[in-house]
């Protein structure tokens, strides 16, 4: 989605780019939500990102196709603002927010702000038991109810099967080939202000490796609220718009 400023008055017109979690898209993550609306009533042009293998993106079937997904990221900016353009902010979920780590480690200068939600130390582990459990989920021929016992692998599964989506694809994401391990003190390169929101129900949690390791962040918990339901929460979507001075006027 380009860009385009409701009021060539604004004190703000900086775009927020907007990058959905795994299983999710621009659409059923940002828009349904109401989100995108509440940023142009605060007259805030959108940059909307599709995933590779979500949404109206591609979906190859190759995990290998799945590398860098921050290169994706980084190429709806430049395509939306130019590649000289100012710095953008970004709202990351999940998959999303770790996808914006990389990205602006890559080019810490595209960026002016950024809201990651829904990540926490596993930013910096990785627990290939839980990523085997959801990716043998997903490709089961039975009932998803089955994977009671791995309460996490049947959402996941119920997720890669809502319609729209493609299961192959969103399991190929899940066997892309893995990249290097972040160390906290990785995350140096990225100077600009970061907020870190995470449910207190997350089982991304602890948080505070993440934000520690950030130079500029500031950390929200969200009550009563679990991983799946962040971009929906209520305290999530109040603390972004207002980190981001974009509370509608």
């Amino acid at each position: 989605m380009n860009p385009t400023a409701d009021s060539p008055d604004a004190v703000d017109s900086t775009p927020v780019v907007l990058v959905h979690g795994w299983g999710g898209s621009f659409t059923t993550t940002w828009e349904r939500s109401g989100f995108t609306m509440l940023l142009a009533d605060a007259n805030r042009p959108v940059i909307g990102v599709d995933l590779l293998g979500h949404g109206d993106a591609p979906k190859p079937h190759d995990p290998e196709a799945y590398g860098d997904l921050a290169a994706g990221v980084l190429q709806a900016i430049d395509d939306a603002v130019g590649p000289d353009g100012d710095p953008v902010d970004a709202v990351g979920f999940s998959l999303g927010a770790m996808t914006l780590i990389r990205a602006a480690m890559q080019r810490p200068g595209r960026f002016r702000r950024l809201v990651l939600a829904g990540v926490g130390n596993n930013v910096f582990e990785r627990d290939e038991e839980a990523t085997a459990a959801i990716v043998a989920a997903i490709e089961s021929d039975s009932d998803t109810s089955d994977h009671d016992a791995d309460n996490r692998a049947r959402l996941f599964a119920q997720y890669a099967h809502q319609p729209g989506n493609d299961p192959v694809a969103l399991a190929a994401i899940m066997k892309r080939p893995p990249s290097q391990l972040l160390r906290p003190a990785d995350l140096a390169a990225i100077t600009c202000p970061v907020l870190v929101a995470v449910g207190d129900r997350d089982f991304v949690l602890p948080a505070e490796p993440l934000v520690d390791a950030l130079p500029d962040a500031r950390f929200v918990s969200l009550k009563r609220t679990d991983h799946f339901a962040t971009p929906e929460s209520f305290a999530f979507i109040d603390a972004t718009l207002e980190f981001l001075d974009a509370v509608p006027g």
